[in-house]
């Protein structure tokens, strides 16, 4: 029974453009874009938790539960309003100020 579930959580629609917005965001970014390097905060934290903090992660983003829960924000409001979901990382980041989300 939980193999079973964790198929379909696996193959849900969201948890799939949330890995491929992952692997669209490696292709330009070494670090997280959200990372601020002097200072070590992570400006996403912010938005998704609403409190400022410091990046434990030292800006990998790669299974960064921040960046994940902001990806899952930015899902839902495309899909909550029937837009048609980005397939690049960049439109993301373009539209992100645009949504209100940041």
């Amino acid at each position: 029974m939980d193999v079973e579930r964790e198929r379909t959580e696996e193959e849900s629609p969201q948890k799939k453009w949330i890995n491929n917005m992952i692997k669209s965001a490696k292709k330009y970014h070494k670090l997280c874009p959200y990372y601020d390097k002097k200072t070590g905060q992570c400006l996403l934290m912010v938005t998704v938790e609403g409190r400022p903090g410091k990046c434990d992660r030292d800006g990998r983003f790669d299974g960064c539960p921040v960046f994940v829960k902001f990806l899952e924000k930015m899902y839902e409001y495309y899909t909550s309003r029937k837009k048609v979901l980005p397939r690049d990382f960049h439109d993301v980041v373009n539209q992100a100020y645009l949504v209100g989300l940041m």
